[in-house]
């Protein structure tokens, strides 16, 4: 996306992130920050990081000033929704278009979540009831449903039409001492990706029982894989996140992907994810 056309989508934004916080009381609190934030993107010297990176703070502030009745620290049962993206359907335009990115999240990804939902409701009844009859028929659901709840909720956010296309610091450096090199870990993610039998993941794990980053893939959501890992950069390779657009050419599609590629959020997962430390086998 060109400078101008990102500027002109953040000036968007932050018109509409007015009218809101106004009809929530909260605009005296906000308000300068808001301004703050347009003056930056009058200013020819920022950048688009820059924009991004104030912006990104700020709907933090938001969202961290929200009443505690509406923060919850767990999801009820039966209650997982859908993200909101972090960007508009047609950010990642040329490399995914944006009708795969309306149908992808509002209806494949909504279905998981629609899934999972009802597994979680289903398993709740049989509990109460203690009729266990269909219990493996429910379990399958929610492991099916819920990782593909949990991976698309990743996938969205390692993704953005101006995010950081390769890594740097500490995970930068695990991944020079998992895989030798970048392009070797690059190489090694793009071919995996590719040869997904079916549909399936493409996923990079922190694994504390190694104490190192591996590269696992996924059949559909949650078979032949590892336990014990935790993902920080997914790459859907399931036929609904390119077929309208690449057709069956899967590997043009997962080489286009690197031009979208956010490695922002894959660092702060692994800043989490490394304190998460095991004896190591």
């Amino acid at each position: 996306m060109k400078r101008e056309s990102y500027q002109t989508e953040m000036f968007n934004w932050c018109e509409t992130l007015k009218d809101q916080i106004q009809k929530r009381g909260q605009l005296d609190q906000f308000e300068d920050q808001i301004d703050k934030m347009i003056e930056a993107l009058e200013d020819d010297q920022t950048t688009e990081e820059d924009w991004y990176n104030q912006a990104a703070a700020l709907y933090r502030d938001i969202t961290e000033s929200e009443d505690t009745s509406e923060r919850r620290a767990y999801v009820p049962i039966g209650k997982h929704v859908l993200p909101k993206l972090p960007y508009k359907y047609s950010a990642l335009e040329p490399y995914i278009s944006r009708e795969i990115m309306v149908l992808h999240h509002t209806k494949h990804h909504q279905s998981y979540v629609d899934g999972l939902n009802k597994a979680e409701l289903e398993l709740k009844k049989a509990r109460a009831s203690k009729n266990f009859d269909l219990v493996i028929h429910w379990e399958r659901e929610l492991a099916f449903h819920g990782a593909g709840h949990y991976l698309h909720s990743i996938f969205w956010f390692s993704m953005h039409p101006n995010g950081k296309r390769r890594p740097t610091g500490a995970l930068f450096q695990m991944i020079d001492l998992s895989f030798g090199s970048y392009s070797a870990f690059k190489e090694h993610f793009t071919q995996a990706a590719k040869k997904v039998e079916g549909v399936g993941w493409a996923i990079l794990v922190w694994a504390p029982r190694s104490g190192r980053l591996e590269i696992l893939t996924a059949e559909k959501h949650q078979h032949f894989s590892q336990w014990d890992v935790i993902p920080l950069l997914p790459l859907d390779v399931w036929e609904h996140a390119y077929y309208l657009q690449y057709k069956n050419d899967r590997a043009s599609y997962v080489d286009h992907w690197w031009n979208v590629v956010d490695w922002r959020e894959a660092e702060k997962r692994f800043e989490q994810a490394k304190e998460v430390v095991w004896k190591l086998y």
